[in-house]
């Protein structure tokens, strides 16, 4: 009974230590950890983000890129960092859902290293292609594909990232070798398309910036529900007879694991206040991305069906373990 007393009063005291930072937080500067390169969509939306929280906390978010290497540099610089709530983080599909079902030997556990704070936004993604390339419709790409095997190229973030299945599923459907060419970031995607160096990608919308409307990149469809207000002449990937394909592309905010549970929610409630503020909102509208933030609850029981969902998917398609 004395140690069951002893323990009640240790949680009881955790408990009133960890409100107490609560509601000391932030008391310096937090790192703001993005696992994506400088310029691309996620990039300036948690920059734009990092500024308003910088005003609404009193206290500077600093921002650092860790891009590159299936997005795992960026989870384990995550989940090195101290957990006191000063560190937090930026993740994805890749890294949360992805990553455990392709990679074989994983640096981070997905379920024990990090601790879900929200989701973020989610992008509207696109199956882009370079000016130069003789197709203008995902029926034009298709002929062209089937009718030159192994002729065509496609840019991704790396073997079995989101853009590289998307690839694979294609080839699978149509028969045919459309031949994968692995970037780093982004940028190196959308430099390569403009320069005709390869033919096309999966891509977010708002990583593409004026390059559509001025023609030197086209959108063949978009992996949207309905079409877009903004970009009412491209059509779905259902209109267009892609639309088994799955794939919301979507990004949150964790932590390293063990952050105390008030600091959570104190963390959660100044990030969601800015990304469902009708002003903010403006700046997702700028970059075709939608908020979807909520409680950390709900965000760690929607990695756990998205894994799932991928992993039934990377089965589907017999991507083995690298």
């Amino acid at each position: 009974m004395r140690f069951a007393s002893l323990v009640a009063m240790a949680l009881a005291l955790a408990g009133v230590q960890g409100h107490v930072l609560a509601q000391a937080y932030p008391s310096k500067p937090v790192r703001l950890i993005l696992n994506v390169s400088a310029g691309v969509v996620g990039d300036i939306v948690l920059r734009a983000a990092a500024q308003v929280l910088s005003r609404q906390t009193g206290q500077p978010w600093v921002v650092e890129n860790y891009p590159g290497g299936n997005f795992v540099i960026g989870a384990n610089a995550c989940k090195r960092a101290t957990p006191d709530g000063y560190a937090v983080c930026m993740t994805n599909l890749a890294a949360m859902s992805l990553n455990p079902h392709v990679l074989a030997k994983l640096s981070y556990d997905p379920e024990k290293d990090f601790t879900p704070i929200t989701n973020l936004f989610s992008q509207v993604t696109a199956l882009v292609a370079s000016g130069s390339l003789p197709a203008n419709t995902v029926a034009e790409f298709r002929d062209l594909a089937v009718a030159s095997p192994g002729k065509l190229n496609f840019g991704t973030l790396g073997p079995a990232s989101n853009a590289d299945i998307l690839r694979a599923w294609l080839n699978e459907r149509w028969k045919t070798d459309i031949v994968a060419v692995h970037y780093k970031g982004m940028p190196g995607i959308v430099n390569s398309l403009l320069a005709g160096e390869i033919h096309v990608s999966w891509a977010a919308v708002g990583s593409l910036g004026g390059n559509v409307k001025s023609g030197k990149l086209k959108l063949l469809a978009l992996n949207t529900s309905k079409r877009a207000t903004r970009l009412p002449d491209v059509p779905t990937f259902a209109e267009v007879g892609l639309g088994e394909y799955p794939g919301l592309v979507w990004w949150g905010m964790v932590g390293p694991a063990g952050i105390p549970e008030p600091l959570v929610q104190r963390i959660n409630a100044d990030v969601v206040r800015v990304f469902n503020d009708s002003k903010f909102g403006e700046v997702l509208d700028a970059q075709f991305v939608e908020s979807i933030a909520g409680t950390p609850a709900q965000f760690a029981a929607f990695m756990k069906l998205d894994r799932e969902r991928v992993g039934e998917l990377v089965r589907k398609f017999n991507i083995s373990p690298r």
